[in-house]
């Protein structure tokens, strides 16, 4: 089936033409707005040859797993198609489970405050996830070859590594100013401000103002109360939500021929002052005991609290997603890497998709011994993408479907959690996991070839024990009928 079968397959299974208002793709999924949640018919979905799953826990919005690079030629077409794209491109669903928790996630979602905060932290972040992984690989392999080649003075050696250092300097080094313009999108604020107050944040005449005021701790720089870069992208995303709310207020009253001069201009000069001296430091006492939170489990000197942290961390990942609350991960992980200037947490939770591939090829050979041709030509088609590190083909299309290898999988990947991070394996950045992941698995106490080195056996003890729970606890005739 081409690209174009494919896409009016789909919009014929979600009433037709007509009844789409928007297309859009995240890395695995085709997102549909629809003006008549009746007029989906899932079954009709379901079976359409290359789609691997669908998730519809929403009125008049429905997820359609297609896979990875596909999900995109499909959203292109739909532009083809004078189909608009979503308006911030970033919705995202917590899938739970396919046959008895959907309503409930539905229920949890609407009502709960607490997930939709951390919904709207991950959806600021979506769209900067290619910048994330980019100058994460970029970082890692910087390190890695700087550790093969120490010294090397080789003019190839040189332009290389200060290619991947630029693009890597590109996003990280102003990364809150990315945050805030996202944020600003995010909250109905005019986004170059944002992007300005975020930039603002790191840069050098906080440290003048905070030692006027009396904030500034010359002996310890990092311990003062206010500095550059205090509070880092949680006090961007906070003093973004502010900005716009005072963006709105001054607009309200400002007269129609002076507001594109003066709107902005007033809103940066009375937004500033709470920012600097109320945001950025109760923000920063926020990250402080995140910090420590991370160092007292994922970096303890206890080989027993670090193995323990990381199975659990890789056991309830998945589990965490279908909740909805993976997305407040983000601050964790950004507020380790301005700390250390790698995360520890991560490499730990990139086990939860290694534990998928094994369940996922226990099962394959349940389903060959009774006969299941369908369902070994969807775990077929999506053991690729598990394997590099896309997960969801795999958990969509086999095992929350099924429902107990969504459990056994997890319980394997918490093994290689426990491995990792016994290893104290950090990495350069979040967003790669699999086989992808391992070049940015080069950062923490070990060396760049050894830490990828632990990472990647933590893969394959993760797959395996995923692999030996699933096994032993699906029965033939569990999978038979499926």
């Amino acid at each position: 089936m081409t690209i174009q079968e494919l896409v009016q397959s789909i919009l014929k299974g979600v009433g037709g033409r007509q009844n789409v208002v928007t297309a859009t793709n995240c890395m695995t999924r085709l997102r549909i707005n629809v003006k008549d949640d009746g007029a989906i018919d899932e079954a009709a979905l379901k079976k359409i040859e290359g789609v691997m799953g669908i998730v519809h826990d929403r009125a008049n919005y429905i997820e359609v797993v297609v896979g990875p690079g596909k999900c995109r030629k499909c959203s292109d077409y739909c532009k083809e198609l004078g189909i608009p794209a979503a308006a911030d491109g970033a919705e995202l669903t917590a899938g739970g489970d396919w046959k008895t928790n959907k309503a409930n996630l539905k229920a949890g979602q609407k009502e709960n405050k607490i997930l939709a905060m951390l919904k709207t932290f991950g959806d600021i972040f979506v769209p900067l996830i290619p910048g994330v992984i980019a100058a994460g690989l970029c970082a890692g392999l910087n390190t890695l070859l700087g550790q093969l080649f120490p010294g090397s003075e080789n003019p190839a050696f040189v332009l290389i590594t200060n290619f991947l250092s630029m693009i890597n300097t590109a996003f990280m080094t102003y990364l809150t100013a990315w945050a805030g313009y996202r944020a600003a999108e995010k909250f109905g604020g005019t986004p170059i401000l944002g992007g300005m107050l975020g930039m603002i944040t790191t840069l050098g005449g906080i440290d003048a103002i905070s030692k006027v005021v009396g904030l500034y701790n010359e002996a310890q720089p990092l311990d003062a109360i206010l500095r550059a870069g205090r509070g880092g992208v949680l006090a961007a995303v906070i003093g973004v939500w502010v900005m716009c709310k005072i963006e709105k207020a001054i607009r309200s009253k400002m007269p129609d021929a002076l507001d594109i001069v003066f709107t902005p201009l007033l809103t940066l000069i009375v937004t500033l002052i709470p920012y600097v001296l109320i945001v950025m430091p109760i923000t920063g006492l926020i990250s402080t005991g995140l910090v420590k939170l991370v160092s007292l489990v994922a970096m303890s000197e206890s080989p027993i609290v670090r193995a323990l942290s990381g199975y659990l961390g890789a056991a309830l990942f998945l589990p965490m997603v279908a909740m909805g609350m993976h997305h407040g991960l983000v601050a964790l992980y950004t507020v380790q890497k301005d700390t250390f200037g790698c995360v520890y947490l991560y490499p730990a939770l990139a086990m939860a998709g290694a534990g998928q591939v094994g369940a996922a090829l226990a099962i394959y050979l349940k389903c060959r011994a009774v006969g299941n041709q369908r369902l070994k030509s969807v775990i077929g088609g999506a053991l690729p993408a598990g394997i590099l590190g896309v997960g969801e083909p795999l958990i969509y299309g086999v095992t929350l479907p099924m429902g107990k290898p969504f459990i056994t999988a997890g319980l394997g990947a918490g093994f290689g959690g426990a491995f990792v991070n016994l290893m104290q394996v950090a990495s350069t950045t979040w967003g790669p996991s699999g086989v992808l992941g391992c070049f940015v698995m080069t950062a923490g106490s070990n060396s760049a070839v050894m830490s990828i080195l632990f990472y990647f056996i933590g893969l394959v003890i993760s797959s395996i024990m995923g692999f030996v729970f699933t096994y032993f606890a699906i029965k033939p005739e569990e999978v038979a009928g499926v």
